[in-house]
């Protein structure tokens, strides 16, 4: 087989103090598999280590809390079982020479009550129910009604998202993603569509703004901005996301990142999320131009447009999701242009190694090698 040579796609750079070996990233995926006690499935540990050569891993949405889960069996890590089984997934990743960072999750509003402790009900900047539906034991069903957030309760959920940095530190992670997008809960925070606050935290962009830039803040000073990362998505519908003028406010966001300091990276999901780019006019180079550190670009890429991205330097890293979950070797087969294979969409969603980890590489094998 001929080794492509063309393009930027293929060649080591840096996140902050984080080295990789080409510019691929795995985004984050969600598969349902975590065990009883919220902790990741053993398989896990094959699911990841079969991925390793991407030249970064961002590992599935993590919830910081109890009240910050809002699909069934999915990991958290803010228990130290849940940290001990997170390790044993780092060790394997890092063995075979990869690198990967845990995305912090709050899905704020777009949870079920069947899914939290008992007594609670999902939270959200305002009490407006999401028109969106959530994975329970029973399958797909409507979200529950949010309550607001009192403003003397943002700070314990600051505090969350700094512990749970910690907590990915310590069980091994290169560094975190705060997830910012797809409609959950700081992502409810910046757009007026779910954010009809009267107080610091509402209103105005600046206002709306602030959420994001306080939970960015504390994950640095506790971890180091070399090592934290944000994702955004500006004109996504996911989840019910709505914000009535997304470009300045997405602009100002990225601003205020950053003047944090120089983050790992931001990581931009351009349109709709696993759907068309263009659903909204957006001018997303608009938000690179404001933006120092390393860019990670997310949504439709293939092969062609990503070297396109990267040549040009619009962007650092092109993030791939769901081409990893049938394709554990991505980045081979788009180096030497070997056709991808195809996902079974019955088993994305919990159940265990079937349509997990035993998708084959191109030697046939589904054991990392």
């Amino acid at each position: 087989m001929t080794e492509s040579t063309d393009g930027t796609l293929f060649t080591p750079t840096r996140l902050g103090a984080i080295e990789v070996a080409n510019r691929i990233a795995m985004a984050p995926l969600t598969r349902n598999r975590a065990i009883e006690g919220r902790v990741p499935n053993p398989l896990a540990i094959q699911y990841y280590q079969q991925r390793a050569s991407a030249g970064l891993i961002i590992a599935e949405a993590t919830q910081i809390s109890p009240l910050g889960q809002g699909y069934l069996d999915t990991p958290g890590i803010y228990r130290q079982a849940q940290i001990d089984a997170w390790r044993k997934v780092t060790d394997a990743v890092h063995a075979e020479g990869g690198r990967i960072v845990l995305q912090l999750w709050h899905v704020g509003r777009v949870s079920h009550t069947s899914l939290l402790p008992e007594g609670e009900v999902p939270v959200a900047p305002s009490a407006i129910r999401a028109n969106a539906k959530t994975f329970t034991a029973n399958g797909f069903e409507d979200v529950s009604a949010p309550r607001a957030l009192r403003l003397e309760e943002i700070p314990g959920v600051v505090q969350d998202y700094r512990q749970a940095a910690r907590n990915a530190l310590t069980a091994g992670f290169d560094g975190v993603e705060v997830h910012a997008a797809n409609g959950y809960l700081i992502d409810q925070f910046l757009r007026d569509g779910s954010n009809h606050r009267t107080d610091e935290y509402g209103g105005s962009i600046e206002n709306r703004t602030r959420l994001l830039e306080e939970v960015v803040r504390t994950v640095v000073a506790e971890i180091g901005a070399e090592r934290t990362g944000v994702r955004l998505s500006p004109t996504t519908p996911a989840s019910d996301a709505y914000d009535s003028n997304p470009q300045p406010l997405f602009e100002r966001a990225v601003e205020r990142l950053d003047a944090i300091g120089e983050l790992a990276f931001i990581h931009v999901i351009e349109g709709a999320t696993g759907g068309p780019r263009d659903n909204i006019p957006f001018d997303y180079a608009a938000l690179r131009a404001k933006f120092r550190g390393s860019w990670i670009a997310n949504n439709g890429y293939d092969k062609a447009s990503a070297e396109a991205a990267i040549a040009s330097g619009y962007a650092d890293m092109i993030a791939f999701g769901r081409a990893f979950i049938a394709n554990p070797d991505l980045v081979e087969r788009l180096r030497n242009d070997v056709p991808l294979s195809d996902f079974n969409p019955d088993t994305l969603y919990g159940g265990g190694a079937e349509g997990y980890t035993d998708y084959p590489s191109m030697s046939g094998s589904n054991v990392a090698e």
